[in-house]
Parts: C-alpha cells; sequence; structure tokens
C-alpha cells in the first residue's frame, strides 16, 4: 500500500467488483476514459482475476484509492501504456462521488502514484491527455508540474461534436 495523509493506495481485490463495474458503467465518466461500451460484471471480474499481473506483464497498474481506515474504494488511480524502453507512462485518475471530490483525495493519490513512480519504478516521465475544458483535471496535474507541450485538436468525437485533447507531460528531474 502507499499511504499518504488522508488515503492510500492499494491493488484491486475481488470486493471491488461493484465499484468498478459502476465507474466504469457511469456514462457522465465515458468522456474522460474514452469508453465507449458498457462492460459487464464478466469482463470486470476477468480483469480482477488477472489483476494480480505486474506492471512488466500487464502494462498497466491499476489501483483503489481509499480513506484511510477504511477498505471501501473512493476512485481508481492507473499508469497505463507503460514503456519499460523508454521508462514511461501515462497516468489517470478518477474519483467517483463528485462529493469526494475537492476534498484533496485525488490531489494526495496523484502525489502518491508520482512519487511511486518515479521513485520505485525508476520511470523517466508521466504523461496525462486532458480535455482543455477540464479544469479540475488541469488544475490538479499543473499543481504537480505537469507541463503541456500540445494540444491534438479535434482528437476525440464527443456527443456528435469534436474535442480537442491536452497532452501534459512531467519528466522526472530526478532521473539520471
Amino acid at each position: 500500500m502507499l499511504i499518504g495523509k488522508d488515503v492510500y493506495l492499494r491493488a484491486l481485490e475481488p470486493e471491488d467488483l461493484s465499484f468498478i463495474y459502476t465507474v466504469e458503467n457511469d456514462t457522465s465518466l465515458w468522456e474522460v476514459s474514452n469508453t465507449q461500451t458498457p462492460y459487464s460484471r464478466f469482463l470486470i471480474k476477468q480483469y480482477l482475476e488477472n489483476a494480480h499481473q505486474d506492471i512488466y506483464q500487464a502494462k498497466q497498474l491499476r489501483m483503489a484509492v481509499c480513506l484511510n481506515g477504511s477498505l471501501k474504494a473512493v476512485g481508481l488511480i492507473d499508469l497505463f501504456d507503460y514503456d519499460p524502453r523508454h521508462l514511461r507512462a501515462g497516468i489517470g485518475i478518477v474519483i467517483r462521488n463528485e462529493t469526494d471530490r475537492n476534498s484533496g483525495y485525488g490531489s494526495q493519490a496523484l502525489e502518491l502514484l508520482i512519487d511511486y513512480s518515479f521513485t520505485h519504478l525508476g520511470l523517466q516521465q508521466l504523461y496525462a491527455n486532458i480535455d482543455p475544458a477540464n479544469t479540475p483535471s488541469v488544475s490538479l496535474f499543473t499543481k504537480f508540474g505537469f507541463e503541456i507541450i500540445g494540444v491534438k485538436k479535434q482528437w476525440n468525437r464527443i456527443n456528435g461534436q469534436f474535442k480537442d485533447e491536452a497532452l501534459y507531460q512531467l519528466i522526472n528531474s530526478n532521473f539520471k
């Protein structure tokens, strides 16, 4: 576990099936996750059965964001597109309930995963794809030094309209 002031990150457990099912099938989140179709409980169960694979096998790492003193997840945080040759990965986060957003949980979770990525995995860089209109996400990532390095024009088709997607990058200043 990675432990912060109010939250900790832990590996996914079979008991997370209902939570992940709810997150993955929340159409209000599909825009930020690039989800196109609903996920079945069966597929999520299969995913959880393989969640024991480490980042080197799966090329991704998904962890539950939990409040200290509780096993119940309030969000999910991911490393994806892990590239061991170039020592980089994408990073994404979602805090499920709006009432838990803007509480510092996402900020603490992101800080924990950035530190883990650079310190333990030895990554040289992290990146995030963010809709420029998603000001809470832009604010969260720039708080930790992510810098915009480009904008993919009309990159995502959302509700029949094309939207830009900004690419943010954080270079590990301690990388040697």
